[in-house]
């Protein structure tokens, strides 16, 4: 076995990681998560691209560290670590780093700093650059900013109608999974050339965690996460814009703290607080002809991304392109259907048969708008920045 990069994805209960041969092109060797960390179901799952086999076990997990611990020596037992090089972590929020960077010590102080822009992920993540700095000190760690992507956005598209002081201190709209649209693009040029990469762009990353990023000429002007990952649209648990009445107003009635509050907006809220059941959109499409609550939920997600599909047409002068992807985006052709329709006045016709097939291409032949499925793919791009800073170090 050559060189390797391994890739560590740390999400609020999860942790999905994979491990590259390093080369042109990157080989993908196995990867795998680690779910439902907290509690008395965690468990690790795990693909084996050489052999072909997949398996699946129980684990003790109660935190994120014993999370990392477990995975290290998983790790060590399979002989993994031996060969890595780099390690590359996605790292949620970055403020306005634009690159991937080694994790130093002053860059671990710089996001315990900021966990606060970010309590949900940034204090898990740091905990997992942690854990492996302990175990291997002398190992290359590499961030890479789920926010970079967005950077080159105009300010308007980034201030907040708040007080001016509060944008000095950093308060504006950021927007999140840049790595997935990071890896969209690119696919998108790969398959279709530079022309249509460089046109007026929608991009869809539909999942458990959903948001749309308008592209044009390449660069992000706008998405719908705006300050923290829990805004834009309605998720699997997290509530999407709210109106910020609704805040002070249980507040005042239901004496919520800010924890309280966090944990009803990130964990109650979305798909599962709508429908009361699930927050998985699949089971919701199975129940909704029996369940209105679950038919409520689905619609609203429809019914929202379409609004922020218009609102982005707007933005760019028209659309080019629309790219659904995540685990609804790719699967989930109800979904998209549903989010077309009475679009056609942006030139959006979806064709139904490739839709259902789950095509490449599921716009039909006359469509304006050309729609495509294309599979993001997070881990792939974080090994490719972080062979990218392992290759190119910046100098001190």
């Amino acid at each position: 076995m050559k060189s390797c990069v391994l890739t560590i994805n740390g999400g609020s209960s999860s942790i999905k990681f994979a491990l590259f041969e390093i080369g042109e092109p990157l080989v993908l060797l196995f990867d795998g998560e680690m779910e439902r960390i907290g509690t008395k179901n965690a468990m690790l799952t795990f693909n084996n691209e050489v052999t072909k086999q997949k398996s699946g076990f129980a684990i003790h997990a109660k935190s994120h560290d014993e999370a990392s611990i477990f995975l290290i020596n998983w790790l060590e037992r399979e002989n993994s670590l031996v060969f890595v090089k780099v390690i590359g972590h996605r790292i949620v929020h970055g403020m306005e780093h634009t690159e991937p960077e080694q994790i130093t010590d002053e860059r671990l102080d710089e996001l315990r700093n900021i966990s606060v822009f970010d309590p949900e992920h940034l204090p898990d993540e740091i905990k997992l650059v942690e854990v492996f700095r302990k175990h291997y000190p002398a190992l290359l760690q590499i961030a890479c900013f789920d926010t970079a992507f967005h950077t080159a956005m105009p300010k308007v598209a980034k201030l907040l109608p708040i007080p001016r002081r509060y944008y000095t201190q950093g308060i504006h709209r950021y927007g999140f999974h840049g790595l997935s649209y990071a890896y969209l693009m690119e696919e998108l040029k790969r398959v279709t050339g530079n022309d249509v990469a460089q046109g007026r762009i929608i991009l869809a990353h539909l999942g458990n965690g959903a948001s749309l990023a308008a592209v044009k000429e390449g660069k992000s002007i706008d998405t719908s996460m705006g300050f923290s990952p829990t805004s834009g649209l309605p998720m699997g648990t997290r509530s999407g814009d709210l109106d910020p009445g609704f805040a002070l107003y249980l507040m005042q009635t239901e004496e919520l703290g800010p924890a309280q509050f966090s944990n009803l907006i990130n964990h109650q809220s979305g798909l599962l607080g709508i429908s009361e059941t699930s927050s998985d959109m699949q089971d919701l499409l199975e129940s909704q002809s029996t369940d209105s609550r679950a038919a409520e939920a689905v619609e609203l997600f429809c019914y929202q991304t379409r609004k922020w599909i218009g609102s982005f047409a707007a933005v760019l002068g028209g659309l080019d392109t629309l790219v659904f992807s995540g685990g609804i985006g790719e699967h989930a052709a109800e979904v998209r259907k549903r989010v077309c329709d009475d679009l056609q006045f942006l030139g959006i016709e979806l064709a139904e048969t490739r839709n259902l097939k789950n095509e490449a291409i599921i716009s039909t032949d006359r469509s304006k708008v050309s729609i495509r499925v294309i599979h993001t793919n997070e881990e792939l791009m974080i090994a490719k920045l972080a062979c990218h800073v392992l290759n190119h170090p910046v100098k001190s």
